[in-house]
C-alpha cells in the first residue's frame, strides 16, 4: 500500500488527533497508508525549542518514510496556506516525491486578494491592501505551489480520489 504523509493545518485543530486518525480511514479507502504528523508522540520531558527541533526532525522523517504527499492548502491565519504546509511542499519536492494538494479556492489569486490597480512607468499591476503585487497568472495558488504540486479544488476526499485516479493508470 501507498504511503501519504497528510500535511497542513489539520494538527491544529481542537481535535487534531481524532481528525488525523478520520484522514488516515479516508486514506484507507482510497488505498492509501496515511501517514499524520501527530502519529509521532513527542516525549514528555520536551517543551520549548528542544520539542520544536523534534516535531521538525520527526515530520521531516515522515515525508522521507512516504511514497507521496497530500497537502491541505486552504487559507490558513490570512489568504495563503500555512507556511508549513508550504516548507513540507517543497522538502516533498526536493526530495522527489509526488504531491498533491487541495482547497475550496477555485478563484484567482487577483479574484481572492487583489483590491485595485496601480500603474508603475505605465505598466499596470494589480495589488492587495498593502499595495504588493498580486501575482496574476490565472492561478488558485502562489505559483511556487500551483506549479509544484497537483491541485485538486475540493475536499481531502476529492484529492484522494484523484490521487487513486491518477494512480490506477
Amino acid at each position: 500500500m501507498r504511503s501519504v504523509y497528510l500535511a497542513g493545518f489539520d494538527v491544529f485543530l481542537p481535535d487534531a488527533v481524532a481528525h488525523g486518525q478520520r484522514l488516515k480511514a479516508l486514506c484507507a479507502t482510497y488505498g492509501f497508508d496515511g501517514l499524520f504528523p501527530l502519529d509521532n508522540m513527542a516525549p514528555k520531558d520536551l517543551s520549548g525549542p528542544a520539542l520544536a527541533q523534534w516535531i521538525y526532525r520527526e515530520n521531516v522523517a515522515l515525508i522521507r518514510r512516504a511514497d507521496m504527499v497530500m497537502a491541505n492548502l486552504n487559507a490558513f491565519r490570512g489568504a495563503e496556506p500555512d507556511s508549513g504546509t508550504a516548507f513540507e511542499v517543497g522538502y516533498a519536492i526536493a526530495c522527489g516525491k509526488p504531491v498533491w494538494g487541495y482547497t475550496g479556492q477555485a478563484g484567482s489569486l487577483v479574484d481572492q486578494v487583489a483590491v485595485g490597480a496601480a500603474a508603475d512607468d505605465g505598466v499596470s499591476r494589480m495589488v492587495d491592501a498593502e499595495g504588493y503585487t498580486v501575482e496574476d497568472f490565472g492561478l488558485n495558488l502562489n505559483l511556487m505551489l500551483a506549479c509544484s504540486a497537483r491541485i485538486v479544488v475540493g475536499k481531502a476526499s476529492d484529492c484522494l480520489a484523484r490521487m487513486a485516479e491518477d494512480a490506477s493508470r
